[in-house]
């Protein structure tokens, strides 16, 4: 497995919403500025699924990012199941900060290790920073 992780200034509820949420995850499932999300949608319960569009902002590439819940509790973690088998939990936990993310996921065999684990950690770094601007900011 590998991990992203990062701490959030803001309460548990407030993360877990911005997370599951799809008028929120449009606004930062990216791992950088000159790529969108244009589309998200998520059904946040055990045996419902989710689909997010992430795309190069000049269209030149994209892809569906898809999955299943394989297990759901509220605000503490999330389990799923990716379309290619690969399984990925959520932890989310009370910090000094305010809530602490621990992202663990298989990885792929198409690119090594240590680019999934940047590109992951991007995505939460823009996820703080989207919450931390604009949601709770």
């Amino acid at each position: 497995m590998i991990s992203a992780e990062i701490n959030i200034a803001a309460p548990l509820a407030v993360v877990f919403d911005a997370w599951v949420n799809p008028s929120h995850i449009v606004n930062w499932y990216f791992a950088s500025a000159d790529w969108c999300c244009p589309r998200a949608e998520l059904d946040c319960r055990v045996g419902g699924t989710f689909s997010i569009r992430m795309e190069a902002k000049d269209q030149s590439f994209g892809f569906d990012f898809n999955g299943t819940f394989s297990a759901v509790d509220e605000e503490k973690e999330l389990h799923y199941i990716l379309e290619d088998g690969r399984h990925v939990a959520l932890y989310l936990n009370p910090s000094d900060e305010g809530t602490q993310i621990l992202w663990k996921f298989e990885p792929e065999t198409q690119n090594p290790e240590a680019l999934q684990q940047q590109g992951w950690q991007a995505i939460l770094n823009n996820f703080k920073s989207y919450l931390e601007q604009t949601v709770v900011g």
